[in-house]
This record gives C-alpha cells, sequence and structure tokens, in this order.
C-alpha cells in the first residue's frame, strides 16, 4: 500500500512541475530570427542610398576648389534638378503587378559627373588660356563633358581647314580623350546664313565637314582610336544664340566635341557584337 502511494505521490509531483509554457522558448527565438531578418533587409535597403550620398559629398567636395564648382553643383547636384527630371526603376507589387518607383535623379547625375569628374579638372586647367580668351569653353552637361569651339577658333571663314592655332589645344583635348574610355561626338554647327560654294552646296556641307576635319586631326596626329569618334552635322538647326545679330551668329558658329557619359552613348547605334569562328 506505501509502496502504491509513493508511486501516487511521485506522478502527482511529476504533474505539478510539468512546464506548459515551454512553446513561448520557441516563439521567443523564431520572433528574434524573424527581427533579425528585418535589420538585415532594412540595413540593405539603405545600403545604396549611403553611397549615393557618399558620392554625392565627394563630388561636392572635389569641385568646391574648381572654377565651375557653383554652376556644376547647381545644375547637377541641387536646385532645379531635383524638381524635375527624376529617374525611375520597377518593382513587383502583389499579384506580380510590376509597378514603377522613383530614384533620386540627383544620384543618377552625381555619378555620371564622378565619370569624366577627372578629364573636366584637366581640361579647365590646361584650356584655361584659351577660355579666357574666349576661344572655346569647357562645361559639364547632361550627355557629357562638352567642349565648344568658336568656329573662328578652329576654321577660316567658310572654310574646313584646322587652323594651325589650334593644334595645341586639340592635343591638349586628344590627350584627356585617351584616358578614357567614353566615346567622343564631334558636332559641327553653322549660323542662318545660307552658305553655297564650289565646294559646300549648303550649311549642312559646311558643318558636316568641319566636324570630319576635326575627327581626321585627332585620330591623325592626336592619336585617338577612329572607334571612339563619330562626326554630327547640325548646319543651323541648333543654335545656342539668336541669328538676328553678328555676335549671336558667331556663337552659333562652332564646334562642339563632347566626351560622352552614359545618357549621351544611348543616342550612339549599338556596336556590332564580334563573331568568331565556329571552328576556334
Amino acid at each position: 500500500m506505501r509502496q502504491f502511494e509513493s508511486i501516487s505521490m511521485k506522478r502527482k509531483q511529476h504533474s505539478e512541475h510539468e512546464n506548459h509554457e515551454r512553446w513561448l522558448v520557441s516563439y521567443a527565438d523564431f520572433i528574434t530570427l524573424l527581427f533579425a531578418f528585418f535589420v538585415v533587409m532594412f540595413a540593405s535597403s539603405q545600403a545604396d542610398k549611403g553611397k549615393a550620398q557618399q558620392v554625392s559629398e565627394s563630388v561636392k567636395r572635389a569641385i568646391e576648389d574648381g572654377p565651375h564648382a557653383s554652376a556644376l553643383i547647381a545644375t547637377i547636384l541641387g536646385g532645379a534638378a531635383d524638381q524635375k527630371g527624376k529617374g525611375s526603376a520597377s518593382m513587383r507589387g502583389p499579384g506580380g503587378a510590376i509597378k514603377p518607383v522613383d530614384t533620386p535623379p540627383q544620384d543618377q547625375k552625381a555619378a555620371q559627373l564622378v565619370e569624366l569628374l577627372p578629364s573636366l579638372k584637366i581640361l579647365s586647367e590646361e584650356l584655361k588660356k584659351e577660355i579666357t580668351a574666349g576661344k572655346l569653353q569647357v562645361s559639364m552637361q547632361a550627355r557629357g563633358l562638352t567642349i565648344s569651339f568658336a568656329q573662328a577658333a578652329l576654321f577660316p571663314s567658310g572654310e574646313d581647314t584646322v587652323s594651325s592655332d589650334a593644334y595645341e589645344s586639340l592635343e591638349k583635348i586628344a590627350s584627356a580623350i585617351r584616358k578614357v574610355p567614353n566615346p567622343v561626338r564631334l558636332e559641327g554647327h553653322t549660323d542662318a546664313v545660307p552658305i553655297r560654294t564650289s565646294r559646300f552646296k549648303s550649311n549642312w556641307d559646311l558643318s558636316a565637314a568641319r566636324s570630319i576635319a576635326i575627327l581626321e586631326h585627332l585620330s591623325t596626329h592626336g592619336a585617338v582610336a577612329p572607334g571612339k569618334l563619330s562626326i554630327a552635322g547640325y548646319a543651323d538647326t541648333a543654335p545656342v544664340d539668336t541669328n538676328d545679330t553678328e555676335a549671336g551668329r558667331a556663337r552659333n558658329r562652332r564646334v562642339d566635341i563632347i566626351i560622352l557619359n552614359e545618357t549621351g552613348v544611348l543616342g550612339e547605334p549599338a556596336k556590332p557584337i564580334e563573331r568568331r569562328p565556329l571552328n576556334e
């Protein structure tokens, strides 16, 4: 009898001390892992923003001492640019539907500026004499780094033969082009005064011929790979000033050398795919 009572008491004690809240341990572990997962996801989503901010700050510091600092910061990293164009990306929402997501335009433009910033600083310093004399302008635009030559600094009026006075400037530009992988577009422009000579039937012919002349000079004398260069002739269709005054027409007669960034390359034809023989 006593033995039976002893066994009963042990069972009773065992049942009294049985822990019915053991599930809380597993639940707590699950919550901890879930929290860690969301922390990792949040940190990952912030990585690109942090890098983009670092790029922007680096760009600002790099160009604060440059001659074009205020204009570049206003145009590329701040001001109205934040309110106008917006980049876009996409993400999948419920049901797999694709929804557009805005991305900060200043981050994209900052990255494009960083791409050509060294060339901008070098050319601004090395071409300071020509810039001061009004022979050319160096600026960063949406499609890339633009060196805009006044016609008088490159060609005699109505001609497409490069003046020897421009050789030194073109060599400095060729040196900068050789140091970057970016393609370069050479664009000829004229004023609205029609031309018709034995050599040039129209302003279209003249603008294209001047682009070709610069291409030949850069590839022959500047050792720039011809595959990096392309030309365009715009005649009088893309003026930067009025054609009603002589000063305005002088500004419109120009050749632009553009070191293209990723945005500018979008307007260029796709490069052909190199095909190898099947027996290789």
